[in-house]
């Protein structure tokens, strides 16, 4: 899959959703594909309590589910469509997840990414 249709599936997941007054999902959507050339994605969920999570953290847990646990690209796009970098939560997720994630491309725009070795400390 092409950067491009994976920012296009993501923006097309990102509209908010407010299930109750203390809760707003998906102002945020993220889609992996991993290794196995698979598609996962996810919402953010933010409670007032700050007990909500990240999109990328629910694409991955989608992942995991699936048993899968490398991705190949992952990318966040808000919902005016701006591609987000992953917090650094999410990129110590991704690393923890499964250490082959360094080299996971990260999407930045249609045209732009990096590694995920790339955003984080040297360790």
């Amino acid at each position: 899959m092409e950067q491009k249709a994976l920012i296009d599936l993501a923006a097309s997941l990102a509209h908010p959703f407010r299930p109750s007054a203390e809760c707003t999902s998906g102002t945020v959507a993220a889609a992996i594909v991993t290794a196995e050339s698979h598609l996962f994605t996810g919402v953010c969920v933010d409670a007032e309590c700050s007990l909500g999570f990240c999109a990328e953290h629910a694409a991955i847990a989608e992942m995991l589910k699936a048993r899968e646990s490398a991705v190949r690209m992952i990318v966040a796009v808000n919902e005016e469509g701006a591609v987000l970098a992953p917090c650094g939560r999410c990129r110590e997720l991704l690393w923890q997840v499964d250490t082959r994630n360094r080299s996971a491309w990260v999407v930045l725009g249609p045209e732009d990414g990096v590694r995920l070795e790339d955003l984080l400390p040297r360790r």
